[in-house]
Protein backbone atom coordinates (compact mmCIF):
# COMPACT_ATOMS: atom_id res chain seq x y z
CA UNK A 1 0.00 0.00 0.00
CA UNK A 2 1.22 3.01 -0.60
CA UNK A 3 2.15 5.41 2.15
CA UNK A 4 1.41 8.95 2.16
CA UNK A 5 2.76 12.21 3.69
CA UNK A 6 0.45 14.33 5.12
CA UNK A 7 0.81 17.98 3.92
CA UNK A 8 -0.84 19.55 7.47
CA UNK A 9 -2.95 21.78 4.94
CA UNK A 10 -6.43 19.34 4.73
CA UNK A 11 -8.05 20.34 1.54
CA UNK A 12 -4.74 19.89 0.11
CA UNK A 13 -4.54 16.37 1.13
CA UNK A 14 -7.57 15.78 0.36
CA UNK A 15 -7.23 16.75 -3.54
CA UNK A 16 -3.86 14.22 -3.46
CA UNK A 17 -5.87 11.23 -1.90
CA UNK A 18 -4.67 11.92 1.77
CA UNK A 19 -1.01 13.10 1.09
CA UNK A 20 2.18 13.15 -0.91
CA UNK A 21 3.31 9.62 -1.55
CA UNK A 22 5.98 8.87 0.43
CA UNK A 23 9.60 9.93 -0.75
CA UNK A 24 8.14 12.19 -3.88
CA UNK A 25 9.52 15.66 -4.32
CA UNK A 26 6.95 18.28 -5.38
CA UNK A 27 7.56 22.06 -6.79
CA UNK A 28 5.47 24.00 -5.40
CA UNK A 29 5.72 27.24 -8.09
CA UNK A 30 4.11 30.31 -8.15
CA UNK A 31 4.49 34.72 -8.22
CA UNK A 32 5.31 36.31 -5.63
CA UNK A 33 2.66 36.56 -2.74
CA UNK A 34 0.87 33.05 -3.31
CA UNK A 35 2.16 31.38 -0.01
CA UNK A 36 4.90 29.56 -1.65
CA UNK A 37 6.61 30.17 1.27
CA UNK A 38 4.52 29.68 3.92
CA UNK A 39 3.10 26.11 1.70
CA UNK A 40 6.91 24.57 2.92
CA UNK A 41 7.01 26.14 6.44
CA UNK A 42 3.32 24.57 7.43
CA UNK A 43 4.29 21.38 5.69
CA UNK A 44 7.38 21.04 7.77
CA UNK A 45 5.43 22.40 10.63
CA UNK A 46 3.17 18.98 10.49
CA UNK A 47 6.19 16.63 10.47
CA UNK A 48 7.82 18.30 13.10
CA UNK A 49 4.55 18.17 15.46
CA UNK A 50 3.85 14.59 14.15
CA UNK A 51 7.75 14.03 15.89
CA UNK A 52 9.46 13.65 12.37
CA UNK A 53 13.01 14.95 11.64
CA UNK A 54 13.49 17.63 9.29
CA UNK A 55 15.09 19.91 7.26
CA UNK A 56 14.37 23.81 5.94
CA UNK A 57 17.16 25.13 2.90
CA UNK A 58 16.47 28.79 2.71
CA UNK A 59 18.04 30.63 0.14
CA UNK A 60 16.33 33.73 0.99
CA UNK A 61 15.57 34.27 4.95
CA UNK A 62 18.46 32.91 8.04
CA UNK A 63 17.39 30.96 10.82
CA UNK A 64 16.22 33.81 12.83
CA UNK A 65 13.52 35.05 10.25
CA UNK A 66 12.18 31.79 9.62
CA UNK A 67 11.46 31.20 12.88
CA UNK A 68 9.69 34.63 13.69
CA UNK A 69 8.06 33.41 10.25
CA UNK A 70 6.90 30.42 11.57
CA UNK A 71 5.74 32.02 15.17
CA UNK A 72 3.26 34.19 13.09
CA UNK A 73 1.47 31.57 12.14
CA UNK A 74 1.28 29.76 15.99
CA UNK A 75 4.01 27.08 14.30
CA UNK A 76 6.83 27.29 17.40
CA UNK A 77 9.86 25.75 14.87
CA UNK A 78 12.53 27.44 17.71
CA UNK A 79 11.33 24.43 19.73
CA UNK A 80 13.00 21.65 17.62
CA UNK A 81 15.64 23.48 16.09
CA UNK A 82 18.55 21.70 16.17
CA UNK A 83 17.29 18.92 17.83
CA UNK A 84 13.98 17.64 14.94
CA UNK A 85 14.68 20.78 12.93
CA UNK A 86 18.00 21.62 11.07
CA UNK A 87 17.81 25.03 9.54
CA UNK A 88 20.02 25.55 6.40
CA UNK A 89 20.84 28.48 5.34
CA UNK A 90 22.59 29.86 1.82
CA UNK A 91 23.96 32.59 0.84
CA UNK A 92 23.13 33.63 -2.44
CA UNK A 93 25.88 36.53 -2.68
CA UNK A 94 28.62 34.36 -2.23
CA UNK A 95 27.90 32.08 -4.95
CA UNK A 96 31.15 29.57 -4.54
CA UNK A 97 30.57 29.11 -1.14
CA UNK A 98 27.09 28.29 -1.12
CA UNK A 99 27.81 25.79 -3.89
CA UNK A 100 30.52 24.17 -2.17
CA UNK A 101 27.84 23.21 0.85
CA UNK A 102 25.79 22.35 -1.49
CA UNK A 103 28.06 19.52 -3.51
CA UNK A 104 29.62 18.26 -0.66
CA UNK A 105 28.07 19.60 2.92
CA UNK A 106 24.42 19.46 2.36
CA UNK A 107 24.13 16.05 0.44
CA UNK A 108 26.28 14.65 3.57
CA UNK A 109 23.77 16.66 6.05
CA UNK A 110 20.88 14.98 4.68
CA UNK A 111 22.17 11.84 4.65
CA UNK A 112 23.55 11.55 8.78
CA UNK A 113 20.12 13.81 9.79
CA UNK A 114 17.63 11.10 8.75
CA UNK A 115 15.08 13.68 7.80
CA UNK A 116 12.14 12.47 6.68
CA UNK A 117 10.75 15.74 5.38
CA UNK A 118 12.89 18.56 3.47
CA UNK A 119 11.74 21.95 1.88
CA UNK A 120 14.15 23.95 -0.24
CA UNK A 121 13.18 27.65 -0.04
CA UNK A 122 13.64 28.35 -3.18
CA UNK A 123 14.84 26.74 -6.46
CA UNK A 124 15.03 29.92 -8.31
CA UNK A 125 17.38 31.52 -5.84
CA UNK A 126 19.26 28.39 -6.13
CA UNK A 127 19.42 27.86 -10.06
CA UNK A 128 21.16 31.44 -9.94
CA UNK A 129 24.18 30.60 -8.07
CA UNK A 130 25.16 28.77 -11.17
CA UNK A 131 26.36 30.02 -14.66
CA UNK A 132 24.65 27.96 -17.11
CA UNK A 133 21.97 26.09 -17.67
CA UNK A 134 23.61 22.83 -18.07
CA UNK A 135 25.35 23.40 -14.32
CA UNK A 136 21.91 24.98 -13.20
CA UNK A 137 19.88 21.45 -14.43
CA UNK A 138 23.05 19.06 -13.05
CA UNK A 139 22.63 21.10 -9.61
CA UNK A 140 18.84 20.54 -9.50
CA UNK A 141 18.77 16.99 -10.44
CA UNK A 142 21.83 16.21 -7.63
CA UNK A 143 20.10 17.86 -4.84
CA UNK A 144 16.93 16.45 -5.91
CA UNK A 145 18.73 12.83 -5.91
CA UNK A 146 20.36 13.36 -2.60
CA UNK A 147 16.93 13.63 -1.15
CA UNK A 148 15.37 10.71 -2.82
CA UNK A 149 18.47 8.51 -1.92
CA UNK A 150 17.78 9.41 1.71
CA UNK A 151 14.05 8.03 1.28
CA UNK A 152 12.84 12.03 2.38
CA UNK A 153 9.67 13.19 1.37
CA UNK A 154 10.35 16.84 -0.38
CA UNK A 155 9.10 20.58 -1.09
CA UNK A 156 11.05 22.84 -3.54
CA UNK A 157 9.31 25.89 -4.07
CA UNK A 158 10.15 28.30 -7.20
CA UNK A 159 8.93 31.65 -8.92
CA UNK A 160 7.11 30.88 -12.30
CA UNK A 161 8.25 32.96 -15.47
CA UNK A 162 6.45 35.93 -15.87
CA UNK A 163 6.20 35.33 -19.75
CA UNK A 164 4.29 32.16 -18.64
CA UNK A 165 2.83 31.85 -15.50
CA UNK A 166 2.09 28.04 -15.36
CA UNK A 167 5.90 27.04 -15.91
CA UNK A 168 8.70 27.64 -13.11
CA UNK A 169 10.94 30.49 -14.07
CA UNK A 170 13.83 27.92 -15.45
CA UNK A 171 11.53 25.28 -16.90
CA UNK A 172 14.24 22.89 -14.71
CA UNK A 173 12.45 22.02 -11.82
CA UNK A 174 9.87 20.51 -13.08
CA UNK A 175 10.96 17.70 -15.25
CA UNK A 176 12.69 16.89 -12.25
CA UNK A 177 10.28 16.38 -9.19
CA UNK A 178 7.69 14.06 -9.10
CA UNK A 179 4.75 16.61 -8.66
CA UNK A 180 3.97 20.13 -9.72
CA UNK A 181 1.68 22.24 -7.73
CA UNK A 182 0.66 25.91 -8.81
CA UNK A 183 -0.03 28.64 -7.02
CA UNK A 184 -1.34 31.68 -8.85
CA UNK A 185 -4.32 34.47 -8.85
CA UNK A 186 -7.10 34.92 -10.64
CA UNK A 187 -9.81 38.09 -10.91
CA UNK A 188 -12.86 37.68 -8.99
CA UNK A 189 -14.92 40.33 -9.31
CA UNK A 190 -12.95 43.19 -7.73
CA UNK A 191 -10.68 41.18 -5.94
CA UNK A 192 -7.90 38.90 -6.51
CA UNK A 193 -8.43 35.27 -5.78
CA UNK A 194 -5.91 32.92 -4.98
CA UNK A 195 -6.17 29.71 -6.39
CA UNK A 196 -4.11 26.50 -6.26
CA UNK A 197 -4.03 23.27 -9.14
CA UNK A 198 -1.83 20.17 -9.37
CA UNK A 199 -0.63 20.05 -12.49
CA UNK A 200 0.75 16.71 -11.77
CA UNK A 201 1.94 14.04 -9.08
CA UNK A 202 3.27 10.69 -9.75
CA UNK A 203 1.17 7.39 -8.51
CA UNK A 204 -1.66 9.38 -7.62
CA UNK A 205 -5.24 10.04 -9.06
CA UNK A 206 -4.97 13.65 -7.62
CA UNK A 207 -7.64 16.21 -8.40
CA UNK A 208 -7.22 18.53 -11.85
CA UNK A 209 -10.02 20.72 -10.52
CA UNK A 210 -8.78 24.36 -10.26
CA UNK A 211 -9.40 25.20 -5.96
CA UNK A 212 -9.83 28.80 -4.16
CA UNK A 213 -7.14 28.70 -1.04
CA UNK A 214 -6.80 31.48 1.62
CA UNK A 215 -3.62 32.57 3.59
CA UNK A 216 -4.99 32.95 6.99
CA UNK A 217 -3.41 33.37 10.63
CA UNK A 218 -2.97 29.48 11.08
CA UNK A 219 -1.48 29.48 7.72
CA UNK A 220 -3.06 28.01 4.13
CA UNK A 221 -6.47 26.30 4.00
CA UNK A 222 -7.63 25.00 0.68
CA UNK A 223 -11.32 25.38 0.31
CA UNK A 224 -11.58 22.19 -1.36
CA UNK A 225 -14.83 21.86 -1.46
CA UNK A 226 -15.58 25.27 -3.33
CA UNK A 227 -15.69 25.56 -6.89
CA UNK A 228 -14.25 27.87 -9.20
CA UNK A 229 -16.49 29.84 -11.87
Amino acid sequence: MLMRIKTGIEGLDEMLEGGIPKGHSVAVIGSFGTGKTTLAMQYIWEGLRNGEKCIFISLEEDESSIVESARNFGWNFEKYVDNTLLLVKLEPEDAKSSIQRLESDIPQVIQEFEASRIAVDSVSLLTMLYPSEEARRKAVFSLSKSIKDCGATAIFTAEVDPRNPTVSRDGIVEYVVDGVILLSFREAGKKLELVLRILKMRRTKHSREVKPYEITESGINVLSESEIF
